[in-house]
């Protein structure tokens, strides 16, 4: 407030606020609350707000124990992160009467039995995008509801995780369900990723199955990719392409491999092994990729063969330019080599690699071997889960920092 003293406060129409002093949780919660419910205060002629859009400081903003009072005649537009659907709700449930585009990302979708309207039209909204992490087995229950209240809606964004009990999400339920009901639809662009923890053994949908249901879909291209898991619940993605958010979760070797410029974090999760020409694929689709997590047991089938030429010379070797960060905790020894080995994996300088102390110890031969030392000396951190290391392993990593966990 006191950078903008001088302004009119009746002048400002559009506003971003990002809170970036670093505080307990518990704080946090309530100093966003605070500074939220205020801004319509301070500025009543606000159309735009931006609120807290830092990903750093994740703290959702949360009216459940809180007496907030705000309203707004005149905001046009919001971009906020909430803690749970209730709080969608409320926001939703009159104080901001003239809102035409809501940007919501929610901590936590489920069913609760709260006062608020679930019932009231939002007739005046034309743009809504909806983001949800977490998992959710409410998306009959309490998303598509709320969806049926925007009778007028012309653009719509979703960004989901569900769990279904029988089959996955496809084309036919999202024209059946969901476009058949929204007549002023023009844009729709989507990324759900569903899972089945007990799926029919006999009727299994295929990749061609899904694909097929969105034959007739007038937006944009839609992929599917469909995993099967004997150990795990199984997996289905369907999304718009081009792919506009900055992060792509479980990748196996289904992968279809377009290009993505937006992403910068993945993660790698297969029943069946990465194998070099895998990681080649990933180099390819994702040219600007800053983080990798990978979680695979199982070891590299074709290891033997690039072990019997010497020095590996006749593998392209895979680079990852812009990498920053790099988990192998999951995993078997055989993706250790893979990204250590520096005639397979050209490591970036600067990177932070989080590991296990023992699998690390047998790929580097007791940190002694020559063909994982040069990526290990580009290391910015190490991340180990020993209490302490004795000298010779500090004179492998040479300038990296080793941190003890």
């Amino acid at each position: 407030q006191s950078s903008l003293i001088h302004i009119n406060k009746n002048q400002i129409s559009s506003l971003i606020i990002d809170i970036t002093k670093k505080e307990n949780q518990r704080s946090m919660k309530y100093t966003k609350t605070f500074v939220f419910t205020q801004i319509f205060i301070q500025y009543p002629n606000l159309q735009y707000l931006n609120f807290c859009p830092s990903p750093s400081l994740y703290v959702h903003l949360s009216f459940a124990n809180s007496s907030s009072i705000f309203v707004s005649s005149n905001l046009l537009e919001l971009h906020i992160c909430l803690a749970n659907f209730t709080d969608c709700l409320y926001i939703l449930d009159g104080h901001f009467n003239q809102l035409r585009t809501f940007y919501v990302n929610i901590s936590l979708i489920q069913s609760e039995n709260k006062n608020v309207d679930k019932e009231k039209k939002l007739s005046n909204l034309k743009c809504f995008s909806l983001h949800c992490y977490k998992m959710t087995d409410d998306y009959n229950e309490v998303i598509l509801p709320l969806l049926y209240r925007m009778s007028n809606l012309e653009e719509l964004d979703l960004n989901l995780f569900l769990s279904v009990k029988e089959k996955f999400l496809d084309g036919n339920d999202i024209k059946k369900n969901l476009l058949n009901q929204m007549i002023q639809l023009n844009k729709f662009t989507f990324n759900i990723y569903s899972i089945v923890y007990c799926h029919n053994q006999i009727n299994l949908q295929s990749n061609e199955d899904i694909q097929n249901t969105f034959n007739d879909y007038k937006y944009n291209k839609i992929i599917c990719s469909i995993d099967y898991f004997k150990k795990r619940s199984s997996q289905c993605r369907i999304y718009s392409y081009p792919y506009k958010l900055k992060f792509y979760n479980s990748i196996t070797n289904n992968f279809s491999g377009e290009l993505f410029k937006c992403v910068r974090q993945i993660s790698l999760l297969d029943e069946k092994p990465f194998e070099h020409e895998f990681f080649l694929r990933i180099e390819k689709s994702f040219p600007f990729l800053e983080k990798i997590s990978i979680h695979n047991f199982q070891p590299q089938n074709n290891k033997s063969c690039t072990e019997s030429n010497k020095d590996h010379q006749h593998l392209s070797i895979v680079k990852y330019p812009y990498l920053t960060n790099l988990s192998l905790i999951k995993v078997h020894d055989d993706y250790i080599e893979q990204f250590l080995v520096n005639t397979k994996v050209s490591l970036p300088n600067n990177v932070h690699l989080n590991i296990s102390y023992e699998p690390l110890k047998r790929v580097t031969n007791n940190f002694t071997r020559d063909a994982t030392q040069i990526n290990c000396t580009k290391l910015k951190s190490l991340c180990v889960n020993v209490s302490e290391i004795c000298k010779h392993v500090q004179d492998y990593f040479l300038h990296t920092e080793i941190i003890c966990l």
